[in-house]
């Protein structure tokens, strides 16, 4: 069996090597996804400098292009980000606003060069939210080509205004860990799909 390659983009708030929710989810996932023959890694957005823009390289020092180079080399892009009032994390609306540039980025057939490639959003929070969360992400990526296989997010949410992180909660096999489980076992599926047949060109 081929095997496949995932990228983690972590969107905590808090530079390495502060620990990060988020960012265990996303690890979670990996975990996951290495049962069916994928291997990744994870980059956490803000030890790099990434700038604001909606072009593959905003220039001065952006380190932007190199991420989208793992992005586009993998076969599954996970999103992992915090909720923060409800939303997104600013850092997560930066990926997305970085990755809007993809809709001008095609093959020789007019396909973007991120059709065939599968999405899926992990999401922690201390708050109501991950479906909203969830919503957001994975609409945004399936605009700019990423494909969204069946239960294709995992998430946990703790008490309201609690401040317990999901880090510090112990294990949750039953609950988020089956929602990481469906997540990793479909997205594999569908990338492997979409590798041996390619979306036509329209």
């Amino acid at each position: 069996m081929t095997t496949l390659r995932a990228v983690v983009l972590g969107c905590s708030l808090k530079k390495s090597p502060a620990p990060s929710s988020s960012e265990l989810l996303g690890r979670e996932v990996l975990a996951a996804l290495a049962d069916h023959d994928t291997d990744g890694e994870v980059v956490r957005i803000v030890d790099h400098t990434v700038r604001f823009g909606v072009s593959t390289d905003e220039g001065d020092g952006d380190e932007w292009p190199g991420i989208r180079e793992k992005v586009l080399a993998a076969d599954i892009l996970v999103m992992a980000t915090p909720i923060w009032m409800g939303q997104p994390s600013s850092v997560a609306k930066l990926v997305l606003e970085r990755l809007d540039a993809e809709l001008a980025e095609t093959d020789d057939e007019g396909r973007m060069l991120t059709f065939g490639k599968v999405a899926a959003v992990a999401v922690v929070g201390n708050e109501d939210g991950a479906h909203h969360v969830t919503a957001e992400l994975l609409q945004g990526l399936n605009d700019v080509g990423f494909s969204v296989a069946a239960g294709g997010s995992t998430y946990w949410v703790g008490e309201a205004m609690g401040k317990v992180d999901y880090n510090e909660a112990g294990p949750k096999p039953d609950t988020t860990g089956a929602a990481t489980k469906t997540l990793a076992a479909n997205a594999a599926h569908l990338a492997r799909l979409l590798k041996d047949r390619q979306y036509p060109p329209s």
